[in-house]
């Protein structure tokens, strides 16, 4: 998602809002429980939302803040927390350079502070847990696929997942100390001693559709729209089903 307002100062603290039956097309107030740092740029904020309705991983959250002015500004945002987090829900943003709303989350917020929040939004990402996955992601574009990971987790769940993710150096990789077998890193610029550097490739790729051969996966991209583009051409030219590739892009 590409941010281009300056700015603002601290918002005010918004009053609670009733919950209807409908609680993903209202809005409802989440108290900051927990700032956790990630990566140099990016963070992962916990809420306390009590009346949260649930989601499926891939879903997304759309935060709405108001400055005492009455100035109001809203994102989306993808959920990375597991739908198992009963009454929590947790965002990880990047720091975005004249980013407003990024910009107040990363300097601006502490924990007691309130927002709006509504969702889930979105079901076309979404995994349920009932197919094999195939998750492809750069940068902040692992969180939703990292939501996947962390429900495959919680729930025990047999089928198969795989994570392949690309960042420009370890310091930079969102999550890395919670990484298993299910997952293996690309980096772009700086590698640890023995790990090859460079872009993603169809060596990445193969191997791990080959794993597959019966059942195929349900491929889950994230990331920028030129990684998306990549990931996807390398997808289609190692043999996945057009129609069995997901995107979701930002930028």
């Amino acid at each position: 998602m590409t941010e281009t307002f300056v700015p603002p100062t601290r918002f005010a603290v918004p009053g609670r809002i009733a919950v209807s039956e409908q609680a993903a097309s209202v809005w409802q107030t989440a108290t900051l429980a927990e700032i956790r740092r990630e990566t140099p740029r990016a963070a992962t904020f916990r809420f306390a939302v009590p009346d949260w309705p649930g989601h499926l991983p891939g879903q997304h959250l759309m935060v709405r803040l108001t400055a005492e002015d009455g100035y109001v500004a809203q994102r989306h945002y993808s959920i990375a927390s597991a739908p198992d987090d009963s009454g929590h829900v947790e965002l990880t943003l990047d720091h975005i350079e004249g980013g407003e709303v990024s910009g107040w989350f990363h300097t601006v917020a502490r924990p007691g502070d309130r927002v709006e929040v509504r969702g889930p939004v979105s079901g076309f990402f979404a995994w349920p847990g009932d197919r094999p996955a195939l998750l492809i992601g750069a940068g902040s574009g692992v969180v939703p696929l990292m939501s996947m990971v962390r429900h495959h987790r919680a729930r025990n769940l047999i089928v198969p997942l795989r994570l392949l993710v690309s960042a420009r150096s370890p310091e930079e990789l969102i999550y890395a100390g919670e990484f298993g077998a299910e997952t293996t890193p690309v980096f772009t610029r700086s590698a640890p001693e023995g790990v090859p550097v460079g872009r993603m490739t169809a060596a990445h790729v193969a191997p791990l559709l080959a794993e597959q051969p019966r059942l195929g996966w349900e491929a889950y991209v994230c990331g920028s729209n030129s990684f998306a583009e990549h990931a996807s051409r390398l997808l289609v030219a190692a043999g996945q089903p057009v129609d069995r590739i997901r995107i979701e892009r930002f930028g």
